[in-house]
């Protein structure tokens, strides 16, 4: 289980003159994520969805605010202790072109202490998940963009994490690549697994997540299931929802 509590992430800003300002990326968020659960992050660029995430993952200190990660009825508050126990892709992650996507999973096994055989084994399932096997051996750097973005998501499997944060993980992947990416976030939902994402894809959003958590301006503008965000605001898909939402606030969306 993921829990945020009252997150705020502040930067500072040079403006003209050497004048500087802060600005909260991330402004007072609180949320849970449980065992079994999909809950989507939705938001226009800048909202904040990326700081976000990489507080929730402990890979950025928030300026106030915590973040607990909770295995079973164990609560992990060792922050090197609690990535063990995550899967991570960020929207901009960089691989090892002249490997191959075993090679590279290889070397994360040995990393993360894992036997040989161990390995091997849990390379295949991983394989067979993602529907890597006609790439699995060719070098990193002369795969297509979804084959790449696979590999990706594969580095974030080698360690069977109990919980998945990911990042914009089906951004400008073809039909094929996202349905793989789909179905596998789909299948760990029901191993019991806690999977936190962000996505500009409405459409994807609602067939998948069991909650949305819709974000602007480093503000959560509301919550809930696809069918309860819907039902509060009378429209029939989450883009109108969320239009409506931030017309409701006045916010002046700048996207």
């Amino acid at each position: 289980m993921i829990k945020a509590e009252h997150l705020v992430k502040t930067f500072t800003k040079n403006e003209k003159k050497n004048k500087k300002i802060d600005i909260n990326a991330v402004d007072d968020i609180s949320l849970t994520v449980g065992e079994g659960e999909i809950v989507g992050i939705l938001g226009p660029n800048g909202a904040g969805k990326t700081t976000l995430l990489r507080m929730l993952s402990k890979l950025m200190k928030p300026t106030s605010g915590l973040v607990s990660i909770k295995i079973g009825e164990e609560e992990i508050s060792d922050d090197i202790e609690v990535k063990r126990h995550i899967g991570y892709l960020s929207n901009n992650t960089k691989l090892y072109g002249r490997l191959s996507s075993r090679e590279l999973l290889q070397m994360l096994g040995v990393l993360y202490g894992m036997s040989e055989e161990e390995t091997e084994k849990k390379i295949s399932e991983i394989c067979e998940v993602l529907s890597m096997e006609s790439f699995m051996d060719n070098r990193i750097e002369k795969l297509s963009t979804g084959q790449t973005q696979r590999a990706s998501i594969a580095r974030c499997l080698v360690h069977n994490p109990q919980v998945y944060i990911f990042d914009e993980p089906t951004l400008g992947l073809d039909i094929l690549s996202s349905a793989a990416i789909i179905e596998f976030m789909k299948k760990e939902r029901e191993k019991g697994k806690t999977i936190l994402y962000s996505t500009h894809y409405m459409e994807e959003a609602e067939y998948l997540c069991d909650r949305i958590v819709m974000i602007h301006q480093g503000k959560i503008i509301s919550e809930g299931t696809p069918a309860e965000l819907k039902q509060q605001t009378g429209k029939d898909n989450l883009r109108e929802v969320f239009a409506e939402l931030i017309e409701r606030e006045g916010i002046a969306d700048e996207h």
